[in-house]
């Protein structure tokens, strides 16, 4: 006999009720109905099997002696067939052996008959809300390995764009640090270099991809609110401490802490810092009780912590600890051969967001862009991207929509902006008007120091025609 009933559930669960007593079943049913969204009711637990195969219930309840099948079998067939239903077993013979037997098989839990109904209902509804949390937890954990599946996507090895050498070793040693996930890291590099890029592909290739990446800048915070950053603090531990608050570390735990410019970080926080990276106990400010986390510390800085340690600036034994692997993120001035598949990736990427159609790159401004020191790197060349899609209007950015900014220029950089021209009176006689415009351009970044405003200004000419004499080799046709 069976009581037909959908598996969704409006107000509770699904049951299935499955004794070969037809009374008993009956009276199982009659306490359970109040509880049950839908109710099933068997005395066959070979009909039993066969209807839960084809529409699983969240809950069985069930008898042990029965013919056809006994209950132990007929618990570890549905256990293969619906892992998701929860087995209670309500018996008459409900001896030790039989007892262990049907938790073996994966009993929830057991009664022995007569049982207490009200017993029974309320191992029901805990089984119901132990099903209910396990769902939430299945649920949240889709949703972490969703976002960890598209935070990897998004910040993994394929998030580097370029085909240097150096990027290419930077990368290869991206992925062997995936696989070493408690080593710690040192990442170094100028401001711009896309430091947090290697230290976030290191975290999202990782084993350890669903657990928080917690990244913490080091300069940005006043000195004397670092411990609270990352140790955290409880109510009334200084003035303004209107709560407890989770410090960096713990929301770390499990997965990797990035310590932003740690060269930064004041004397007095690098010892903490070190206790706590020593023993992987936190403890908050304004508290006496520990706890211990498993954090894996990533660390960048745009300064030679070597010499400040040398300088006695910062603590040796902490570099050590925290330099586990070093990685040198090169600067873009450094890898010019990038520059194109950079700009023309910043390109794609901000002409989508802002809702234009791509221009393209002239070759003389893309000559600029080669030939330009980038003393903000990536950073700055994106800014600068960014600036020349809003100053462009029509198919293609010349050099007149760049807005690079003025500093220094190294001396090698100088040196690719124009060829070498002997000076001797006897030579500058036999050039041309054009290799003598590369002459006096030449001149005018040395003396400039490679400041192409003060280049210009020694010039006589616009800013943009200098870079357009520049980019173009100085012809007078450029302009």
């Amino acid at each position: 006999m069976a009581s037909t009933g959908s598996k969704e559930v409006v107000g509770g669960v699904s049951i299935a009720v499955v004794d070969d007593d037809s009374r008993v079943a009956q009276t199982i049913a009659l306490h359970l109905r109040s509880l049950a969204g839908a109710l099933r009711v068997y005395t066959d637990p070979v009909e039993c099997l066969a209807a839960l195969e084809e529409l699983p219930a969240d809950i069985l309840v069930t008898d042990v002696d029965m013919p056809g099948m006994s209950g132990i079998e007929l618990m570890e067939k549905v256990g293969k067939a619906c892992p998701g239903t929860d087995i209670i077993v309500v018996t008459g013979a409900a001896s030790k052996a039989v007892a262990v037997e049907a938790l073996r098989a994966g009993a929830f839990d057991l009664f022995e008959k007569p049982f207490d109904p009200a017993l029974l209902l309320e191992t029901i509804k805990r089984t119901a809300r132990y099903q209910a949390a396990c769902r939430e937890r299945d649920r949240y954990a889709a949703q972490v390995m969703l976002l960890s599946g598209k935070q990897a996507e998004r910040w993994g090895i394929n998030a580097f764009v370029g085909q240097s050498e150096q990027l290419k070793d930077v990368v290869k040693q991206i992925a062997k640090l995936q696989k070493a996930a408690t080593m710690s890291v040192l990442i170094q590099g100028e401001s711009g270099t896309g430091k947090e890029l290697v230290a976030r592909a290191i975290h999202y290739g990782g084993p350890h991809a669903s657990s928080p990446f917690v990244p913490v800048n080091c300069a940005a915070i006043p000195s004397e609110l670092v411990e609270s950053t990352l140790f955290g603090h409880v109510k009334g531990a200084f003035t303004g401490a209107i709560a407890d608050r989770k410090g960096a570390f713990v929301r770390a735990d499990t997965g990797t802490l990035f310590l932003d410019e740690i060269g930064d970080m004041p004397s007095e926080m690098q010892t903490k810092l070190l206790r706590v990276l020593e023993d992987g106990i936190v403890t908050p400010v304004g508290s006496t009780k520990g706890q211990q986390v498993d954090v894996r510390i990533v660390a960048a800085t745009n300064t030679n912590l070597l010499e400040r340690v040398e300088e006695r600036l910062f603590r040796e034994d902490l570099y050590f600890r925290i330099a586990g692997y070093n990685i040198t993120v090169p600067a873009l001035r450094d890898r010019p051969g990038d520059i194109p598949l950079l700009a023309n990736h910043f390109a794609d990427v901000l002409s989508d967001e802002m809702g234009i159609a791509q221009p393209a790159f002239g070759a003389a401004t893309m000559t600029v862009l080669e030939r330009h020191p980038f003393a903000g790197n990536i950073r700055e060349l994106r800014n600068v991207v960014h600036a020349a899609l809003v100053e462009c209007d029509g198919p293609a950015i010349e050099p007149d929509h760049l807005r690079l900014i003025d500093l220094a220029i190294p001396a090698v950089v100088v040196a690719r902006a124009a060829p070498v021209v002997s000076e001797s009176t006897a030579e500058l006689s036999t050039l041309n008007l054009a290799e003598l415009e590369q002459v006096a351009v030449q001149r005018a970044l040395q003396e400039a120091d490679g400041n192409m405003s003060k280049a210009a200004r020694i010039l006589g000419i616009s800013r943009p025609k200098l870079y357009r004499k520049v980019a173009a080799g100085a012809q007078p046709d450029a302009e």
